[in-house]
């Protein structure tokens, strides 16, 4: 089982020792959606593994000697080997070890996996502009009905697939990836967003079913005190809570 999570290292904080034979370790942060993916992939799979909190608001320089960009997650091997970004530290993962795999086997399906996440990494970037816009009480009608007419795209995908998961009836690699951002949605104001997505919204539903997601899911009220703290450059946002 993994250690509890602790309170983040901040810079100035000792390197941790090499990873114990056995495990795996995840540098994330409590609060991050591309950490999260990875803690999914982590519990859907039943894979040994400690996680490290990284303070992001002021970070560590030995993590800059693991990861150049000094991003997370960010996944160690017992042999020092060093994986990043979110959507291969989850490939990985699935590939690595034994256990239920999240990728589906056969190649269309997988290539289909792929491309839903490449649509989905373009709008991402709107959600977090949306949250910006609100901070700076600026008028996001715009911004809503784009992401709105994105979601209505996500919709579409469901009603053509007929399942309740973006892989089939079970939930597999692409969901997990996109959920972190619909768990989100209600601290970032755009709860409203799914109004016309009944499909999205039934997904939202059934994915809140799943043990990896009840293991990892942050109450909205606690991400909203973080994400104040966050757009402050708050050093104890990463931390809030604990």
């Amino acid at each position: 089982l993994p250690l509890p999570l602790l309170s983040s290292l901040p810079a100035g904080s000792a390197a941790p020792g090499p990873v114990p034979a056995g495990l795996v370790r995840l540098y994330s942060m409590r609060f991050c959606p591309y950490a999260q993916r990875a803690r999914l992939v982590l519990r859907a799979k039943g894979i040994s593994h400690e996680i490290i909190n990284i303070n992001l608001k002021n970070k560590p320089d030995w993590y800059f000697e693991k990861q150049p960009s000094g991003l997370v997650p960010l996944l160690e091997t017992s042999k020092g080997q060093l994986i990043w970004e979110s959507p291969i530290t989850c490939e990985y993962l699935d590939e690595a070890f034994p256990g239920k795999k999240l990728m589906p086997s056969d190649p269309y399906e997988r290539a289909c996996q792929k491309m839903l996440l490449e649509d989905f990494s373009k709008i991402t970037p709107l959600l977090f502009k949306h949250v910006l816009a609100v901070n700076d009480g600026q008028d996001t009608a715009a911004l809503k009905a784009e992401i709105a007419e994105k979601f209505g795209k996500l919709e579409e995908v469901l009603s053509k697939r007929n399942t309740v998961f973006y892989g089939g009836n079970s939930v597999s690699m692409v969901d997990y990836m996109i959920w972190p951002w619909f768990e989100r949605l209600e601290p970032f104001q755009l709860k409203d967003s799914l109004n016309h997505t009944p499909k999205l919204q039934r997904w939202m539903e059934a994915m809140k079913e799943d043990p990896a997601i009840k293991a990892t899911i942050t109450d909205p009220q606690i991400y909203k005190n973080y994400l104040q703290l966050y757009l402050k450059n708050s050093p104890e946002a990463c931390d809030y809570g604990l």
